[in-house]
């Protein structure tokens, strides 16, 4: 199992290129099911949870091909509705085929997702708009049965702003006879580049982005190319990484209007910040300060997945700051991996308070999920000494090779298998 080898303490310095999103490349994967033709999907990311998609596709009979960062998909050879045990237990996205599979093959079968343990992520949102669409689910010994037959377009009405079932209800829909709408629709970039990806393919999507997406059916697909989105996620980590270690640091290949929330708070805490449409610079505080109360909440607000590499910041800060998470209740596992390091932390529920400018020192500490494992990496950079990351399967997750491109900045990191 591979390890992560950082010895803190070096200034980050340079230019990097921002990775494709994960959360984007996904979905977009999955919608590539519904055309009948090849699709060629660029700037995709080398992460384990797109290698676990692409085996989901090959498992439903769709030949791929993955050259660097270019993905082809032709799914005209798509012959299953069943995604094995196995493969959805490595990972939760893979719950976002089940609309893609019951458009194109009017059922599916699929267990139960599994996926990093950062809380209750309930899947009832995704099963209730289904339903509205008259999909009848019935679910048994951890599987869950769907019959399409006899779906038709309807109006939604979401519970909460999920993306996953926001994502869902757009590829079960694309293909139905009708215009379906969904209100309190998820808002993440991720979702207006489905649309994208969708609409170039023939679908009539409008109103990604907002808070309603209105879908009028089409009767067929066709095969396309498309550059995925860069992660914004990602960006915001590299630039946590810059920042922590009182370095320059310039993203390039990014989309700074994405990251809005997160270059609010750095500036907040002193950061120098320059962006333009796709380029970000950042530059070193003269004293890090404590960016007050952070909250998490869905975009445009401040993300649940960027708050643990933060707080692993927030260590380097001067005051006290206060991390609300209003998203998953089980998000603060890496704190005891920080406390580890000398981070002086309390909790109470879904609250945190981190005392900064506590200096951190190098220990041999566990990712315990992919978000968590980045705050390890950033609090890691500034520490005195080395530390050790085990479970780097996690930052694998989501992190196109970090070793590598912190080591373009300067980093003293390797992996040791």
């Amino acid at each position: 199992m591979s390890k992560l080898i950082i010895d803190g303490g070096r200034r980050l310095e340079g230019e990097i290129d921002v990775q494709g999103a994960k959360n984007a490349v996904l979905p977009i994967l999955a919608a590539a099911i519904l055309s009948d033709g090849k699709n060629i999907i660029y700037n995709c990311p080398n992460l384990s949870d797109v290698e676990t998609t692409i085996a989901v596709l090959k498992n439903l009979g769709c030949k791929v091909k993955w050259e660097k960062n270019s993905v082809e998909v032709d799914s005209s050879t798509i012959s299953g509705y069943t995604i094995p045990d196995e493969l959805m237990r490595k990972m939760r996205s893979s719950i976002i085929f089940l609309g893609a599979i019951i458009s194109k093959c009017k059922k599916a079968e699929v267990s139960m997702p599994g996926g990093c343990e950062i809380g209750n992520r309930p899947i009832d949102l995704h099963l209730k708009a289904l339903r509205q669409l008259g999909v009848e689910i019935t679910e048994s010994h951890g599987f869950i049965h769907c019959d399409g037959s006899n779906m038709s377009a309807a109006k939604i009405h979401l519970d909460f702003p999920s993306v996953g079932a926001t994502e869902n209800t757009m590829l079960a829909s694309c293909l139905l006879d009708g215009t379906t709408v969904i209100e309190n629709a998820a808002r993440e970039p991720e979702i207006v580049d489905l649309e994208r990806f969708l609409n170039r393919m023939g679908a009539k999507i409008t109103g990604a982005g907002s808070d309603t997406i209105v879908i009028q059916g089409v009767h067929k697909l066709y095969g396309v190319e498309h550059t995925i989105i860069p992660d914004r996620i990602v960006a915001a980590t590299y630039l946590a990484c810059g920042a922590i270690t009182g370095g320059t640091v310039v993203l390039k290949k990014v989309n700074s209007n994405h990251i809005g929330a997160m270059l609010n708070i750095l500036k907040d805490m002193g950061a120098g910040i320059y962006a333009e449409k796709d380029k970000v610079v950042l530059t070193p505080a003269k004293n890090l300060k404590s960016a007050g109360t952070i909250k998490t909440m869905p975009y445009p607000g401040f993300p649940t997945d960027i708050q643990s590499p933060f707080m692993a910041l927030a260590t380097a800060c001067d005051g006290a700051s206060v991390f609300v998470e209003n998203i998953f209740e089980n998000r603060f596992q890496h704190i005891e991996e920080l406390i580890r390091m000398g981070a002086n932390i309390k909790t109470d529920g879904r609250v945190a308070v981190v005392m900064g400018k506590t200096p951190l020192t190098g220990a041999k500490v566990v990712a315990k999920e992919l978000r968590g494992g980045a705050s390890l990496v950033v609090a890691a950079l500034s520490a005195d000494g080395e530390t050790q990351i085990e479970n780097v399967k996690f930052i694998d997750r989501g992190y196109d090779h970090i070793e590598k491109v912190l080591s373009t900045l300067g980093a003293d990191i390797k992996r040791r298998d």
